[in-house]
């Protein structure tokens, strides 16, 4: 049987099984991880050449938000339903017995990310989230770690339903999968070019089926003149520290910090020596962005750090507030590593028609005046609320916590579909498609619609 073919299998056994049972899956699945954790921690070290703390980290966070999702499943949370009973009063005449449930979509197809071999990867966020609603999922694995997939994939399928989860890799057989009308939907996370591609694919199907990609973000921090004046060099200090986390490979990575003085800030940075890139695919395409937004009219290399062992090092990157208006796009550039933009502005009018300028993001940062009391904080907290997903007050973006009210999403480019998250309990959503009975009597009512 192709694993396509047991995802199909698997659909209605999956639809039926109680949330206590889904439950019941997850953590399984994350006990199984758990006990394999010292094997699977040293692979992911041999392949990616991230540090081993970082991967123990990692492996914590996908078994945690295994059994976070397990929990909602048990409380209801994750299963919203609604009753408005029959009512012959009814303000457009008598209403009908009504009842609200969600059912899963069906088989989800699953993109791996690179730079998280455990988080996003095969029992990632999208592939939990997919299974607690009673989805099979078809995970292609990302080239960056196919044994770690493997591997991981081998613990967790033993603790899943047969059928429950399927490993595909290659470019030609995901494509295969995402124009198959046993998929449903999809979750993708990566580069903009590619996510648009397959985007396009999905939705230009026979039957276009939802597509929920986290592309690129570029993340900008705001720091305003209270918070410049009162702790401008550790905020200098904190962004790079942010900005070059490992190596600069996270979705959320400030790429472009705002400041009322642009030199200064940059006089007081200080450049490590960035840790090793996941691939040189990667490498390359960092390089190339660079390089891309230094040939920027107005943009200047204003400090570097020292190489790597690749060759690779951080850089910062200046420009005026006038200049980048005058040439936006380079706002739009993730240049996904240790290299950032810093842009001075000169008055508020000018850093509000930079965030105007903006395309959406996953996150959006204000350094503001530890008191709170900053009428610029103010009023960038709520231009970013059109453009960003998740706004960070005096903190910096790098690390997204798993909880019920999280939001990693956000407008185009930022991801496909904005009304969405990828990290967070509200994150099975995507998995579910809503279903009304009307009049429908109890025997033919699922079990959570009928009266008790």
């Amino acid at each position: 049987m192709t694993v396509l073919e047991a995802a199909a299998a698997a659909r209605v056994p999956m639809r039926h099984a109680t949330p206590e049972e889904r439950a019941g899956w997850l953590e399984a699945a994350a006990d199984a991880l758990d006990a394999a954790a010292d094997e699977l921690i040293a692979l992911g070290h041999a392949e990616t050449h991230l540090p081993v703390p970082r991967l123990t980290g990692e492996l914590k966070r996908t078994t945690f938000q295994a059994r976070l999702f397990a929990q909602g499943l048990r409380s209801g949370e994750l299963l919203p339903s609604r009753i408005d009973p029959a009512d012959p009063e009814w303000g457009m005449g008598p209403r009908p017995d009504l009842r609200r449930t969600v059912v899963p979509i069906g088989p989800v197809l699953v993109f791996a990310a690179s730079n998280f071999p455990f988080a996003f990867s095969v029992f990632g966020g999208d592939t939990v989230s997919a299974i607690a609603a009673g989805c099979p999922v078809v995970l292609k694995a990302h080239p960056g770690h196919p044994r770690l997939s493997r591997r991981t994939f081998d613990v967790v399928a033993k603790a899943l339903p047969e059928g429950a989860i399927g490993l595909i890799e290659g470019v030609e057989a995901s494509l295969e999968a995402l124009r198959d009308p046993r998929i449903k939907a999809v979750g993708f996370t990566g580069s903009t070019k590619g996510g648009r591609a397959l985007f396009d694919i999905a939705v230009s199907r026979p039957d276009p089926i939802p597509f929920y990609g986290e592309l690129g973000s570029v993340n900008p921090v705001v720091v305003t003149p209270a918070a410049w004046a009162e702790r401008g060099a550790a905020l200098a200090e904190g962004w790079v520290g942010s900005l070059t986390l490992g190596a600069g490979q996270f979705c959320t990575n400030p790429g472009v910090v705002l400041v009322p003085d642009a030199s200064a800030f940059v006089s007081a940075v200080d450049l490590p020596r960035p840790g090793r890139m996941l691939t040189p695919g990667i490498e390359e395409g960092f390089t190339d962005a660079v390089r891309w937004v230094e040939s920027h009219r107005g943009v200047t290399v204003a400090a570097t750090g020292p190489a790597n062992e690749q060759g690779v090092h951080a850089s910062v990157l200046t420009a005026s507030a006038a200049e980048v208006l005058a040439d936006p796009e380079v706002l739009d550039i993730e240049m996904f590593g240790p290299a950032g933009l810093v842009v001075g502005y000169s008055s508020e009018q000018e850093l509000t028609a930079l965030l105007e300028a903006m395309p959406g993001q996953l996150t959006a940062t204000i350094q503001g005046q530890s008191s709170g009391d900053d009428p610029v904080a103010v009023a960038v907290a709520d231009v970013l609320t059109d453009t960003a997903g998740r706004i960070v007050w005096n903190d910096w973006p790098t690390g997204v916590t798993v909880s019920g009210a999280q939001q990693h999403g956000g407008p185009w480019p930022a991801t496909t579909a904005p009304t969405s998250t990828s990290v967070g309990l509200a994150a099975i959503s995507r998995w579910q498609r809503p279903v009304a009975f009307q009049g429908a009597p109890a025997t033919v009512l699922p079990a959570e619609l009928r009266d008790r």
